[in-house]
């Protein structure tokens, strides 16, 4: 058997509700850390006296007893954990763990015990019930009973509020009530708040940021008084979890906060946090209301009867001495203004993150405090407003997620530089190994991995080049169209000069002919329209014939040699099935294992390096530019030709078919139409004129011959 047994999700009663956590027994101390609030419980084992194993609720437990009259109990083991246990008590504590039955008849009459800090009620001397009498807070006296009234707790669903024990009257000892002597042994030991003599000391009108006011502090041996002008409040220094002493950004004030489990109540509102703010330039000169022995033997040197010095000095040293806890500060983290903390804002307000060794604090509206062991993974998100800030995310194993958000850019290296000392799992790098081991062991940082924040910026600033360019090259391929065919396209639809003068040149035009025009002169449009500037394509680069494959990426490797490994162990699994198992898979490989895939990807590159440029000497990427080349004009002369062809197209079907124009379509006609029309007209009337003179030409050479011939006749005949 080892130097330790260590047990997890066991659960300690705590006002009526259970709190889980981890229990390690070693050789010289018994050790309860809770997983809710972090508080530690630290028993010796020269002090353990009783051991006793009983079936609970929660399964089985045990109950431990020391010498100083403390009783713990924990439950929720399991029945095959009473052998080691049982072992290990015996070789290292020499001591007995006995088996103890609880008492379930149901039965409401028994005898009370009072043993320590407990309250046992036992029938036929097997224990009932227990009350931990520091959870009564109140103990009120009738006739002959006794009322014990309770703490309540927020975090239960159902609270018990009050108990009532009927105390017969005793016989045999008249001389003292047994009533009162019951009240008095519950009173003793119970949590019972009573401001009773003087205070050790009192602060006054101390600046309160949460609950909001100034109050006066009254220090008192057991607990804590909070006067203030409408509201009061009690805080028992059991109740105190942590002390944090914190200097503000502007380096003149400091806060004082105080941890408080159970918090303490305003009507509705719970306060966990009770945060005092000091000016650093403000001194106070206190004296105890103590006598010199009576400090000196109560806090053993570490207070003294008459102290001086700056306030937030004297509150924090009185409350760290009564309360005996230690004070966190920052640690040796340093932003970029130089300041311990971190300008942000959560939940709409604004306030300060300070990194702390080992959490983070959020002061202050409202308190956040968040323990490196409670927190699953963090993230870095760009803000949602600006490009200048960023939002860091916080997710806790219960499912919580905390949002701090406009924290100034300049924050970011040194906040990734802190998480990543820590060794706290960034969510924009996936996850790491060794997360699922003890609460407080965590995996190696990848010192030398990418910036994944930065990175990813540097993508959305590459997209966003990207678009600029296209939307440039747009441009210029607009510039490129000629501005005069656009103007004459546009004259040639819409030129309504052409069809008033025509329109006014004709005449006996009918309401049907008009109807009939306006209806093909607006189709005509449209299909216009849709022939008009078609936008260019990209154009894809032509592939390289022979060229070398890109080599694939060390994932990729992994995933083709592992592809036929997950369909075996996955039957029927889809394709997207396949992939989202693969990069599940893929995250979760250690680091030497990565390795192996990375020196298979570097070697794949270089050898598509070795291929490319054999390629390029053998004059394979002049050959595909040529080619590119090539491609790229054949469309421009394409187009040049299909322009020339579409034009004499037109000109053939506005010369050769005018007549059926003039008789369809005589109330309107084109500026070209028009234009062409009167070059056909003019050119007819030339042909016109002359054949008109040759006519006349011939006429009058037939009329000379025939003149010229009858003469010839009357010579011969003579």
């Amino acid at each position: 058997m080892g130097d330790t047994l260590e047990f997890s999700d066991i659960y300690q009663e705590h006002k009526g509700s259970w709190n889980d956590g981890r229990l390690r027994f070693s050789k010289q101390t018994v050790v309860y850390k809770s997983s809710k609030t972090g508080k530690v419980d630290s028993i010796p084992a020269a002090e353990l006296n009783l051991a006793h194993w009983r079936r609970v609720c929660l399964g089985h437990g045990i109950k431990l007893g020391t010498n100083s009259g403390h009783v713990y109990k924990y439950d929720g083991f399991r029945d095959t954990d009473l052998e080691k246990i049982s072992e290990f008590f015996k070789t290292n504590y020499k001591l007995e763990v006995m088996e103890k039955d609880m008492c379930v008849k149901g039965w409401n009459w028994g005898t009370t015990k009072f043993s320590g800090p407990l309250l046992a009620f036992e029938i036929n001397d097997n224990a009932a019930f227990e009350v931990p009498l520091s959870n009564v807070s109140q103990c009120a006296t009738g006739k002959n009973e006794v009322t014990l009234e309770f703490h309540q707790n927020d975090d239960t669903e159902v609270s018990l509020m009050e108990v009532r024990f009927y105390v017969p009257p005793s016989q045999s000892d008249e001389r003292q009530d047994p009533v009162e002597a019951f009240a008095e042994n519950v009173l003793s030991k119970a949590d019972v708040i009573q401001a009773t003599g003087d205070a050790v000391c009192v602060f006054k009108e101390l600046q309160c940021l949460t609950p909001r006011g100034r109050y006066d502090i009254r220090i008192y041996p057991t607990f804590l008084h909070l006067h203030g002008k409408t509201f009061d409040y009690k805080i028992p220094y059991t109740t105190v979890l942590r002390l944090f002493l914190l200097p503000h950004k502007d380096q003149r004030q400091m806060f004082f906060v105080i941890s408080l489990d159970p918090p303490i109540k305003q009507g509705q509102t719970r306060y966990h946090f009770l945060i005092l703010l000091f000016s650093k330039e403000e001194e106070l000169s206190l004296t105890l209301n103590m006598s010199e022995e009576d400090v000196e033997r109560r806090f053993e040197g570490k207070l003294s009867k008459n102290m001086s010095g700056s306030l937030y000095e004297m509150v924090s040293r009185v409350m760290k001495s009564l309360v005996n806890r230690k004070i966190t500060v920052p640690g040796n983290f340093q932003g970029h203004s130089g300041a311990q903390c971190i300008t942000c804002s959560y939940k709409a307000s604004s306030g300060l993150l300070y990194p702390l060794e080992r959490g983070f604090i959020y002061v202050h509206k409202p308190p956040v405090h968040l323990r490196f062991e409670e927190i699953t993974c963090v993230n870095f998100a760009r803000g949602t407003t600006t490009t200048r800030s960023f939002d860091f995310e916080i997710e806790t194993k219960q499912g919580n997620q905390f949002t701090f958000s406009s924290i100034e850019r300049e924050e970011y290296g040194k906040l990734f530089d802190f998480v990543n000392a820590k060794k706290l799992n960034i969510k924009n790098r996936g996850f790491k190994e060794g997360m699922k081991g003890k609460i407080d062991e965590y995996s190696d940082s990848d010192e030398d991995q990418h910036d994944a924040y930065l990175e990813r910026m540097k993508a959305e600033g590459k997209i966003r080049e990207e678009g600029n360019d296209s939307a440039d090259s747009d441009g210029e391929s607009d510039e490129s169209f000629n501005p005069g065919e656009e103007d004459d396209d546009i004259a040639e639809e819409y030129d309504s000069n052409a069809s008033a003068s025509e329109s006014d040149s004709e005449d006996g035009d009918d309401s049907e002919d008009t109807k009939k025009k306006k209806k093909e002169k607006t189709v005509k449009v449209v299909k216009e329209k849709k022939e008009r500037k078609p936008r260019k394509e990209k154009k894809r680069r032509p592939k390289e014939v022979g060229a070398p494959k890109r080599p694939m990426s060390a994932y990729m490797l992994w995933l083709n040699a592992s592809r036929e490994r997950i369909k075996s162990e996955n039957p029927g699994i889809s394709i997207t099935e396949i992939s989202k198992k693969a990069g599940e898979m893929w995250r979760t490989l250690s680091k030497e294992d990565k390795e192996e895939w990375d020196i298979k990807a570097v070697e794949a590159k270089k050898q598509y390096e070795i291929a490319k440029q054999e390629f390029k000497d053998s004059g394979g990427g002049a050959a595909a530019a040529a080619a590119a080349a090539a491609a790229s004009s054949s469309p421009k002369k394409e187009n040049k030709k299909s322009g020339v062809k579409k034009e004499e197209k037109k000109r053939k079907s506005a010369g050769g078919d005018k007549e059926k124009d003039r008789s369809v379509n005589d109330s309107f006609k084109s500026k070209e139409f028009i234009e062409t029309s009167e070059d056909s007209s003019d050119s007819d009337k030339k042909s016109k004129s002359k054949k008109k003179k040759k006519k006349k030409e011939e006429s009058e050479e037939e009329e000379e011959a025939a003149a010229s011939t009858p003469a010839s006749s009357e010579a011969d005949s003579d």
